[in-house]
């Protein structure tokens, strides 16, 4: 793994392939780590379960989390993120089909750093991931390592 990479947590084959394709057509060239549920996630976050051994202190540059996935929602993972002292500044983008104001608020007092709605058209998709592939790859400055 490189040391600058993308997180993707999606369950979604179909929005997982769109993001991927979006990313890659907006010349992002950072390697895009798929993780498909909340365990997943926080396993290789911090090296436990199927992930055990990786090394953790390679963080990504940016998650992109969905709210609702199998096993541990994404408000649960980013819960657990924001506790641990590890992960508590790595950038979160809440990528989700959810326009609940609940979700918007819930994600934004657990600490994301940004939410998106995924767009339901595919031009209006592919747009959206460009601009934050754009955004949190090239522009967003994130927190040094400490």
């Amino acid at each position: 793994m490189t040391e600058k990479y993308l997180l993707l947590v999606e369950d979604n084959p179909d929005d997982e392939e769109l993001t991927l394709r979006a990313l890659r057509r907006s010349n992002v060239l950072n390697e895009i780590v798929v993780v498909r549920d909340g365990v997943e996630a926080l396993d290789f976050l911090f090296g436990t379960g199927t992930h055990a051994g990786r090394d953790i202190q390679l963080l990504p540059e940016v998650v992109l989390l969905d709210l609702k996935l199998p096993k541990l929602n994404g408000a649960d993972v980013l819960r657990r993120m924001r506790a641990n002292p590890r992960t508590k500044l790595t950038p979160v983008v809440v990528l989700t089909s959810s326009s609940e104001d609940e979700d918007v608020i819930t994600s934004y007092e657990l600490g994301a750093n940004s939410y998106v709605r995924k767009p339901v058209g595919f031009a209006d998709f592919t747009e959206a991931i460009r601009n934050l592939g754009l955004y949190w790859v090239l522009l967003n400055k994130a927190p040094p390592e400490r």
